[in-house]
């Protein structure tokens, strides 16, 4: 079993989840980012792993469930750390974000048998999750990140390697991200936050 990693930061306002302001403010913006990463990390909780790992900018709360290890992410840019945050494992490992959280443990279980990568594209031109047999942080470093050829670019970087692709999912960046992904994954903890401030909003 490969080891999960999910790349988070802490659900503070102000420091995630920006561009969901406006329509909501930075206290509402990190209660979506708070039930997103509390979506993610029940479903990498369920899923069979080797470890599992949050690698963390900020400090951990009561979103995280038992059973994971906390590191602190490396200084530098996202590829710097995403690299290191592969660095932590001596084995196969997937990392994810904590913007998908209709992502389920069947995405997850991923097998390595026979394939040496996993690439799970993103609908904004990124990547979701990427898995390594063999974690080589030179695979990410120098991978120009938060544009729309982000994951052309990484998935390039895996050629050569045998890799299996994931379906292509939706990252909650903005308003209408938000409202597409909740009607994904309706009985999560997201769809009901982003619910419940609808009402609010009434």
């Amino acid at each position: 079993m490969p080891t999960l990693l999910v790349i988070a930061k802490e659900p503070r306002p102000g420091r995630v989840k920006t561009r969901l302001t406006p329509p909501f403010t930075p206290r509402e913006a990190a209660a979506l980012a708070e039930a997103a990463l509390a979506d993610t990390l029940d479903t990498v909780a369920r899923t069979p792993a080797h470890r599992r790992v949050l690698v963390l900018e900020g400090e951990p709360g009561p979103w995280l469930p038992p059973g994971f290890e906390v590191v602190r992410q490396c200084p530098g840019g996202l590829d710097e750390r995403l690299a290191a945050a592969f660095a932590h494992c001596d084995g196969p490992a997937l990392l994810i974000g904590m913007d998908t959280p209709q992502v389920t443990p069947g995405l997850l279980a991923v097998d390595f048998a026979d394939c040496d990568a996993y690439f799970g594209p993103a609908e904004d031109g990124g990547f979701w999750a990427l898995g390594l047999a063999d974690p080589d942080p030179a695979l990410l470093l120098g991978v120009p990140m938060s544009t729309p050829h982000t994951g052309a670019v990484q998935r390039a970087r895996l050629e050569g390697l045998r890799v299996r692709d994931l379906p292509r999912l939706r990252d909650v960046d903005t308003a209408h991200d938000a409202e597409r992904v909740a009607k994904t994954a309706p009985t999560g903890r997201f769809a009901a936050q982003l619910a419940h401030l609808a009402a609010a909003d009434r």
